[in-house]
């Protein structure tokens, strides 16, 4: 069976608005170890992997491995009946069919439980490669999405070149184009979440659709940092970490988007 509890419902609310825009329903799969989720999104483009450690939980148990097939929009709505102070418990038995989740206010004196009924969903885990990364890019997330936002404006896909000097955004369309540069900045500077550090092998330049891009910066809310990876021919992937309520590293939320390619005029 799974037990997990979290003293915070507000997380889990976060990492639901963050994947249910771009994936119907997922698989939990739950182990000893956390729970993880990895899912596509309907059009193939964009791959969601969540992975929540159980270190990063008030009480955490499961037995052996158990998968839970979940609507995320109702499980959505249904975290919209918890405050986001409540502590969260989610329970299911290794048959069962539904998922249970009790709802405890910080004073104790209001218990809500709500039981989910789970699906049947056919997935196959897919065997993300371990990727050597041409170049990464840690920035703050509300400037990643403050970025993605203000190019939206412009053009349906933007240009995404990493280099030594710096990471630059360009986007161009009918109304016209514009580019946003962000150059690196030192320690010193400004605090950890603040900052822009940038690895770089080689410089990188690719291009991505916007509207994938604004729909993962909804996550922005679980951090205050987002890290970029960019290869040439590989898929992009913007990773934000998650932290429990005492701030310990809980896991992570990646989202992984196709470069769209050029055609040759």
């Amino acid at each position: 069976m799974l037990e997990a509890k979290l003293n915070q419902a507000g997380l889990l609310k976060k990492i639901l608005e963050a994947v249910k825009d771009l994936v119907t329903d997922a698989n939990f799969d739950c182990s000893p170890s956390g729970i993880a989720l990895q899912a596509m999104d309907s059009s193939h483009v964009s791959l969601v992997s969540l992975m929540l450690n159980a270190e990063g939980f008030e009480h955490y148990r499961c037995d052996r491995g158990l998968q839970l097939g979940i609507n995320l929009g109702s499980m959505s709505k249904i975290l919209k009946c918890a405050g986001n102070d409540d502590a969260v418990t989610l329970k299911s038995e290794d048959a069962g069919s539904v998922v249970s989740f009790t709802f405890e206010s910080q004073k104790q004196d209001k218990v809500s439980e709500f039981d989910l009924k789970l699906l049947e969903i056919e997935s196959d885990i897919l065997g993300i490669p371990d990727t050597e990364y041409a170049a990464t890019v840690k920035m703050p997330a509300a400037e990643f999405q403050r970025i993605c936002r203000d190019l939206t404006i412009l053009g349906d896909t933007v240009i995404i070149s990493a280099g030594k000097d710096g990471v630059k955004f360009s986007v161009s369309g009918d109304m016209g184009s514009g580019n946003i540069n962000i150059k690196p900045t030192s320690a010193a500077d400004a605090k950890e979440d603040e900052q822009t550090v940038i690895n770089l092998d080689e410089p990188v330049t690719l291009t991505f659709a916007l509207r994938y891009l604004n729909l993962f910066t909804k996550a922005t809310s679980l951090s205050g940092s987002v890290t970029l990876s960019l290869s040439k021919d590989v898929p992009l992937v913007v990773e934000y970490p998650i932290k429990s309520s005492n701030d310990e590293e809980m896991g992570h939320l990646k989202f992984y988007l196709a470069p769209k390619i050029e055609e040759d005029s």
